[in-house]
């Protein structure tokens, strides 16, 4: 199961009694401004949670799995990565992989 923005917006506002516009507002603009610090280039870190990264994915040669005679040239181009942290490492661990998610 995916937990979704609103998902989150719902627990956070029923442990802190604050009413879900207002935790929507917090969360949104929490995550905007992640996005404007990861736009401009800049790493975003929280301690024991994770780091976003932006980093550069070189070119290289992709196919098409329908036609894989044809090779096809995929530019260099920024992409996010996502480094988790210690803890979230640490509980992630605990999950038993062959349960069905």
């Amino acid at each position: 199961m995916t937990m979704t923005k609103r998902d989150l917006v719902i627990k956070v506002a029923r442990q802190t009694n604050c009413k879900q516009a207002e935790v929507m507002d917090i969360i949104q603009l929490a995550l905007d401004t992640i996005t404007e610090e990861l736009a401009a280039g800049r790493s975003v870190e929280f301690r024991n949670f994770g780091v976003f990264e932006v980093m550069r994915r070189k070119s290289r040669i992709g196919r098409n799995p329908n036609a894989p005679k044809n090779e096809v040239t995929i530019p260099e181009r920024m992409v996010v990565k996502f480094k988790p942290g210690k803890e979230m490492k640490q509980q992630v661990m605990l999950l038993d992989p062959k349960a069905k998610r």
